[in-house]
């Protein structure tokens, strides 16, 4: 099981070990998971970094490389890897429902902030070749 996976698999035993509980074998559809979410961030990853600027040095490209993979990272760990709470573990009211109702907001901000760079880097990236090409 790669990093994906087992980040999935420790995040829903400690968010939502009764939906957990429900999975018949945890340790192939975590692996599954992880296999799925190495790919999304793969393809994600190049999709933020987009083509190489003219100019661009060596270690410039490293750390836009870099910076894209983690990026990517983070926005599939939001979006695939963590579990709804509230989905799974009903709506049962307990002490940690506020906590539920913060990390669920945390969640929607970063999905929304994820969002808002992928917007950010094709609105620069059309800005760029509109440059490229009037050269």
């Amino acid at each position: 099981m790669n990093k994906y996976g087992k980040f999935a698999q420790e995040t829903w035993k400690m968010t939502a070990p009764s939906q957990y509980a429900l999975i018949p074998d945890p340790d192939e559809w975590f692996r599954k998971l992880g296999e799925e979410a190495m790919n999304q961030v793969g393809e994600l990853q190049y999709q933020i970094a987009g083509p190489d600027p003219e100019g661009e040095t060596y270690l410039q490209k490293v750390g836009r490389l870099n910076a894209s993979r983690m990026q990517a990272e983070e926005i599939v760990r939001a979006e695939m890897l963590t579990p709804d709470v509230m989905e799974a573990e009903g709506d049962d009211e307990t002490e940690e429902d506020e906590v539920d109702r913060q990390r669920r907001e945390l969640r929607e901000a970063f999905k929304a902030i994820a969002q808002t760079q992928r917007e950010l880097l094709d609105a620069y990236r059309n800005q760029e070749m509109d440059q490229n090409y009037q050269r």
